[in-house]
């Protein structure tokens, strides 16, 4: 990369922003239909550190659309780890898209968990009976979370790699 690009680097960080919302602002009326990991592990992967900025503004803007809540913490988690990730995944040159979906679903996962885990209140202090209502909060979310898992799964075995070629094409090209 040539590093006196920063102009072009703020825009795009920008514009791969933008894009992550939107798409999430797009399928907001699908219960946990989304392209959000999609998005944020692709611009990760191709882009490097650039993604995860990218995720980073992407979580900064959230609550200024839906309002803070303890949704905001498993993002601000959740969402730079997906980036970091895939940014490894990238820079160690991954290509088995069986291993990027796998990934990806891992991902999946743990964002089932630790919004559950938020939500329940670890970061409250209350305590008590915390791993019953937690046990109970998480199976009450299994159908979404299976849809979650579906739809990313979908995305990366069938999509991300053709996104990815064409995204490391449009990178040859750019002057970053």
């Amino acid at each position: 990369m040539v590093r006196h690009s920063y102009p072009l680097r703020v825009a795009l960080v920008g514009i791969m922003a933008a894009t992550v919302e939107c798409s999430k602002l797009a399928l907001s009326s699908l219960p946990n239909v989304e392209v959000v990991t999609l998005l944020i592990a692709l611009y990760s992967y191709v882009f490097g550190w650039l993604g995860v900025m990218a995720a980073l503004v992407f979580v900064a803007a959230e609550p200024l659309i839906w309002g803070f809540g303890p949704w905001f913490i498993s993002y601000l988690i959740y969402w730079p780890l997906v980036g970091a990730v895939f940014v490894f995944l990238g820079k160690i040159k991954v290509r088995n898209r069986l291993i990027l979906t796998a990934a990806a679903l891992c991902l999946t996962a743990f964002f089932g968990v630790l919004t559950s885990l938020v939500d329940v209140g670890l970061f409250s202090g209350y305590f008590d009976n915390f791993i019953y209502r937690f046990g109970i909060y998480y199976l009450r979310g299994l159908p979404f979370y299976f849809l979650q898992l579906g739809c990313n799964a979908v995305l990366f075995i069938l999509i991300f790699p053709f996104l990815a070629r064409k995204l490391c094409e449009m990178l040859s090209r750019l002057k970053i």
